[in-house]
């Protein structure tokens, strides 16, 4: 139960970031962790007695199954969300990820409105956002929502095994080992898309050049700290994330 309990303070707290942070807003969007060892979710719930996002407390995080039921809540007054097939179809698609993230930042939206691609701008700037980039960031072009198990699975397939994925007119998707690799996969997402939006306003915004795209492919190698188990934040991502909280207060 503690492990339990320690994974619901964390999406909680990953709720209150993203939140805080204008990553979505009011009761729009989710964080999910996998139980490790189970086929179970702890997913931030909808329903009248959530708070919101930027509100969410661990007493407002809920444990599913795969198939998207119900099974454990401490209040009648909280439900499953609707788009929980975006979770569980990830996690079965996908047995390295550990917590997956949908939310709505307005910036990111934009581009997939105005089918903008969102380019590699930048470098030492932000290496992780460039890494989303290199990467490859998919877009599933359907702006519904995900309310059923054969939705979420066209949106896994349309996110392959990326660490984010563009929903056209909708919002994103991020997926991770961890429940603050995923959030910090969404506030360099969107950082990305802020600076790509500017540029656009200044002129005519130009990549940087295939040479150094190439220096930060492989840039960060994000190993394990000592006795870390599986679902933690590894490398920089623990001291990223630390900030994180400490500037949102969550």
């Amino acid at each position: 139960m503690a492990e339990l309990d320690d994974l619901k303070i964390r999406v909680a707290r990953a709720c209150r970031v993203l939140g805080t942070l204008d990553l979505t807003k009011a009761a729009t969007g989710h964080v999910s962790a996998r139980v490790p060892g189970s086929e179970r979710v702890l997913i931030r719930a909808r329903g009248p007695a959530e708070l919101g996002v930027r509100y969410t407390t661990d007493d407002q995080v809920i444990e599913v199954d795969l198939d998207g039921k119900l099974v454990r809540s401490q209040d009648a007054g909280l439900a499953v969300p609707i788009e929980v097939f975006i979770h569980t179809a990830v996690y079965r698609a996908r047995p390295e990820v550990n917590s997956v993230i949908h939310v709505h930042p307005p910036s990111v939206v934009l581009f997939t409105i105005c089918d903008k691609p969102l380019l590699p701008l930048y470098g030492a700037y932000d290496p992780a956002g460039l890494q989303l980039v290199l990467e490859g960031i998919p877009t599933y072009q359907r702006s519904i929502l995900i309310s059923s198990p054969e939705l979420g699975g066209d949106l896994a397939r349309a996110m392959g095994s990326h660490s984010t994925c563009l929903m056209r007119g909708h919002g994103i998707t991020t997926a991770a080992a961890s429940i603050e690799e995923a959030a910090l996969h969404a506030i360099a997402l969107n950082e990305l898309a802020v600076m790509n939006y500017q540029a656009n306003l200044l002129g005519n915004p130009r990549p940087i050049s295939e040479e150094d795209q190439a220096i930060f492919r492989n840039f960060e190698r994000r190993t394990a700290p000592p006795g870390a188990s599986a679902g933690e934040p590894t490398g920089r991502a623990v001291a990223l994330w630390r900030y994180y909280c400490e500037l949102t207060g969550a």
